[in-house]
């Protein structure tokens, strides 16, 4: 099967709030995904957790890079109490919309069935705050939504979620050169190839396993355990929908840079990742555990792909600067 890219909804929330940020010159959603690194890997946080990006990754682990890569910039700011964190963020909504994140998604009850914390990550565009109530864009679906000024403060807290300082925004946000996307997507890949290495993720609890690893640790648990509700609930809600959009642009992405045999492995994760999330409904155990024993091969290959690309450019550039005038 050849790669056909997606376009749809998914749980893109950073990548299109900075696309709302970046107003007409915003790159395309796959292009800032994919500049932030998220699709180069897997994990298994503590060896129960699983999430289809890299090892020891986190979306704020990528945001800096992901902007110089796409030539922008903006100041983020953090900390300080709520009442601090509103006065700062009614000053800054002058000047217009201001990036907010990460917040706690269970307390954003504008969203349906959300009725308290549940430790999940999300980030929003607000676009005006007083007193009673704040407005923001939700990239979870839902422009223009109304929350109670409260519940927003309880949500940029942040203070359920396993990483982020509270009350995080980012505002002045500046385009200063202009970066054609395939560019943009050449200059993510030497941060790509870090991320596979497992050699940037830090600060990992005991028992984490990263790429391979971490896909066998998970088929042991899709077979071998009566408590796998919990996770299974996970995947099957964001985490096989978001890693399976994140390969499939990767593929996308690689392809545009010419990268063919990279994008082809990239391609086959991006299938394999998304036929989880049948078997992972219908609790098909060893159907799902298969299938990850076929992805977790893939990490490797993905690697040996870039490195000989990277080879293959480096070979290409010592080439011409050899090459003599005429």
């Amino acid at each position: 099967m050849n790669h056909f890219p997606y376009t749809g909804s998914g749980p893109y929330c950073y990548a299109n709030s900075f696309a709302m940020m970046f107003g007409d010159h915003a790159p395309s959603t796959a292009v800032i995904e994919f500049a932030t690194g998220s699709p180069f890997g897997m994990q298994l946080v503590g060896g129960t957790l699983p999430f289809f990006d890299p090892y020891g990754w986190v979306p704020e682990a990528g945001f800096d890079e992901a902007q110089r890569i796409l030539g922008w910039t903006s100041t983020v700011t953090h900390g300080a109490s709520a009442a601090d964190a509103m006065d700062r963020l009614r000053a800054a909504l002058a000047d217009g919309p201001v990036w907010a994140g990460p917040v706690e998604m269970g307390h954003l009850r504008h969203q349906p069935k959300m009725t308290g914390p549940i430790g999940a990550d999300h980030y929003v565009v607000v676009l005006d705050a007083d007193d009673e109530r704040v407005v923001l864009h939700d990239p979870q679906g839902y422009p223009y939504a109304e929350l109670p000024t409260p519940l927003f403060t309880a949500a940029w807290a942040a203070d359920s979620l396993t990483y982020g300082t509270a009350y995080t925004m980012r505002t002045g946000f500046r385009r200063v050169r202009e970066v054609a996307e395939v560019d943009a997507i050449r200059a993510a890949l030497p941060a790509a190839r870090r991320w596979l290495s497992m050699t940037a993720g830090t600060d990992m609890p005991p028992d984490s396993a990263g790429n391979g690893a971490a896909a066998e640790g998970l088929a042991k648990l899709a077979e071998g355990r009566e408590d796998f509700a919990e996770v299974r609930e996970h995947l099957v809600a964001f985490a096989v929908r978001v890693g399976t959009r994140r390969l499939a642009d990767a593929a996308t992405c690689l392809s545009r840079a010419g990268l063919d045999d990279a994008a082809r492995v990239a391609g086959t994760q991006a299938r394999l990742v998304g036929s989880l999330q049948y078997p992972l409904v219908t609790r098909d155990g060893a159907t799902v555990a298969a299938i990850l024993r076929r992805l977790a091969p893939t990490y490797d290959e993905l690697a040996a792909a870039l490195d000989t690309a990277a080879a293959t450019a480096a070979e290409a550039m010592r080439t011409r600067s050899s090459s003599p005038v005429t």
